[in-house]
């Protein structure tokens, strides 16, 4: 478990389940993102099984009530297409509508920027957002992620699309130095 002034991060259980739902069935979030709104609480429950399951994933929760209100993540090396270093990974996120606006996502991704350098020992930690999600831009901007270069065909398997995504990257140095 890790924790910010306003947060918790924990792993995802199955009692997350509806929390997600509630969330992702939001037609705003997922497709941006590159994957579909969740139709059923049981889908839900195979995502957290399946998808959430990954070693560096955390449910993000306000430390008040402890609901999961949104996600954050760092791929390691053989769970993402970014890097195939293992002192390389990379950062995902989604947070619920409601909790937009409030600087939720640069604090737990920011959290877990520290995690991963201090702790985990990594050199480098990428970072992408396919064309016109704003917000996910704007939370790497406030992070220090630094423009690396553009996949003009990115493939979205989740949606069966190919889209513009943007890749940005922080290393431990300029992390150190932000």
């Amino acid at each position: 478990m890790l924790e910010t002034k306003r947060l918790i991060l924990r792993k995802w259980t199955e009692a997350d389940a509806e929390s997600l739902f509630q969330y992702a069935s939001n037609t705003e979030i997922g497709p941006v993102a590159g994957w579909p709104p969740h139709k059923s609480v049981e889908e839900s429950k195979e995502v957290i099984k399946n998808v959430f399951n990954g070693a560096e994933c955390y449910a993000i929760c306000e430390k008040e009530n402890n609901a999961a209100i949104g996600a954050v993540e760092l791929k390691l090396n053989g769970h993402t297409d970014m890097t195939e270093r293992d002192d390389e990974c990379e950062l995902g996120y989604w947070l619920g509508q409601p909790f937009w606006g409030k600087g939720y996502m640069p604090e737990a991704a920011g959290e877990l920027l520290r995690h991963g350098f201090e702790d985990l020992g990594m050199t480098a930690i990428w970072c992408g957002y396919y064309d016109g999600n704003q917000k996910s831009k704007r939370v790497q901007e406030k992070l220090g992620f630094m423009f690396h270069h553009i996949c003009r065909e990115a493939p979205v398997p989740l949606l069966g699309e190919v889209r513009v995504e943007y890749i940005n990257v922080m290393t431990k140095e300029h992390w150190e130095g932000v």
